[in-house]
């Protein structure tokens, strides 16, 4: 069978096909912000966290990874670097600075249901 189109995804599931991209999933959840009790810490790769930078936290992606996170509920997207890791107990899927969470447009609200795709 040939695939002429673009990409292929089967959203609620873990499938996404890319073609003629760097793209793949990286999953879906729920997204948060960091506190700014973090504001100047370390963060895990030992990176000093700034609430004021396009940086999160995952905890399977590898330091370094450029991820594309989509707010579900308005479509607005941003790219952000993985620098930190969450705390194991934690149930969302990535922790987001917050100048992401207000280019997301949930600053404020809480959280935000979201797709993850790898960039690089």
């Amino acid at each position: 069978m040939k695939i002429h189109a673009a990409s292929l995804a089967l959203y609620g599931a873990v499938a996404f096909i890319t073609l003629n991209s760097c793209a793949a999933l990286a999953g879906t959840g729920h997204a948060v912000h960091y506190h700014d009790k973090y504001q100047g810490r370390k963060t895990a790769n030992g990176e000093v966290f700034d609430q004021n930078k396009l940086t999160a936290a995952h905890n399977q992606l590898p330091y370094g990874s450029k991820v594309k996170v989509t707010n579900l509920a308005n479509n607005q997207s941003v790219i952000v670097k993985i620098n930190d890791r969450m705390a194991q107990h934690n149930r969302n899927i990535i922790d987001v600075t917050k100048h992401a969470a207000k280019r997301l447009g949930f600053f404020g609200k809480g959280r935000a249901r979201v797709i993850l795709e790898r960039i690089q």
